[in-house]
């Protein structure tokens, strides 16, 4: 496996470092924060990267996002996608209008210090009542928009709540839990070809698996170059940005997540993310701050 730009907690700090995805080894990078490898952009983000130091003892993984980075996403770029948001939807020509549309679906998805990390937990809106994971490629741009990095995002999603309305899709999108970004960042050298990777999920019940879909970025109507255009028009974003790039995996209907599920998705050369499911809840969720050593062991 390609090794990975990640964030870490070790003896109560935090830092950057770059992993190994054979060993898990994690050697320390001459950086402050990956907010500020993306303001330096390509050339800097490379340079760390071919210079690690010391080897970080018993290095927990935090979220690959920090700073005032933030997480969008796109919406409607896969077929199946526009296919599941007509199913749920009491206005679903909006949803096959977007497909067709020169201009993509975009939408604020999370603040740096709202992203769940791998093995930490995701959650489902109390108020919802079908809930589902959104497996998808996230593109890492640096502050100038250039491509730099891909990292898996999980878009955890309530259907109900954007269903019963279009408008309602910040509440169906943006709440505690419901953005999961990792393990870590790897270099957009290291793929030959990220416009064709496969995607699998599976959502594990009882140890079992409730749900699972393969699909590939082959299939996405949009490539990605459009969509970084697309939201660098008319916006800055000094440390950089990440863009979930949308899913083509979307369950049927009479599926939901359930607390205590545990979700899993795989991106080809890109890594593994799983996370537990919870109910987002004040309670729940009182650990998703800014400070590492809140986070759970």
């Amino acid at each position: 496996m390609s090794i990975q730009i990640v964030r870490y907690a070790s003896a109560g700090d935090v830092g950057i470092g770059l992993r190994d995805g054979d060993t898990a080894t994690v050697r320390a990078l001459a950086a402050p924060s990956l907010a500020a490898l993306l303001r330096e952009g390509r050339a800097a983000l490379r340079e760390a990267v071919e210079s690690p130091g010391e080897v970080v003892p018993d290095a927990r993984l935090l979220p690959p996002v920090d700073g005032l980075t933030e997480v969008w996403a796109a919406g409607v770029t896969y077929l199946r996608s526009s296919q599941a948001r007509q199913e749920e939807s009491q206005v679903a020509d909006v949803y096959s209008r977007v497909y067709d549309a020169s201009r993509p679906e975009l939408f604020f998805k999370s603040p740096a210090w709202r992203v769940c990390g791998d093995g930490e937990p995701i959650g489902v809106r109390v108020d919802s009542d079908i809930d589902v994971p959104e497996p998808e490629l996230g593109l890492v741009c640096d502050a100038r928009g250039d491509l730099i990095g891909l990292t898996v995002c999980d878009d955890v999603s309530s259907r109900s709540i954007e269903g019963e309305n279009p408008l309602y899709l910040p509440q169906a999108k943006i709440y505690s839990g419901s953005c999961a970004l990792g393990p870590g960042i790897v270099p957009i050298w290291q793929l030959p070809d990220p416009a064709a990777l496969d995607i699998a999920v599976t959502v594990l019940r009882d140890g079992a698996p409730a749900w699972s879909g393969r699909t590939s970025t082959a299939r996405m109507r949009r490539g990605f170059d459009e969509l970084i255009e697309y939201l660098f028009r008319q916006a800055t974003f000094p440390d950089g940005v990440i863009l979930s790039t949308g899913t083509g995996l979307v369950p049927d209907l009479d599926f939901s997540l359930a607390p205590d599920d545990e979700v899993v998705i795989e991106i080809e050369g890109v890594g593994r993310l799983a996370n537990p499911v919870r109910r987002a809840t004040d309670e729940a969720f009182a650990w998703l701050t800014p400070a590492p050593d809140r986070r759970p062991a």
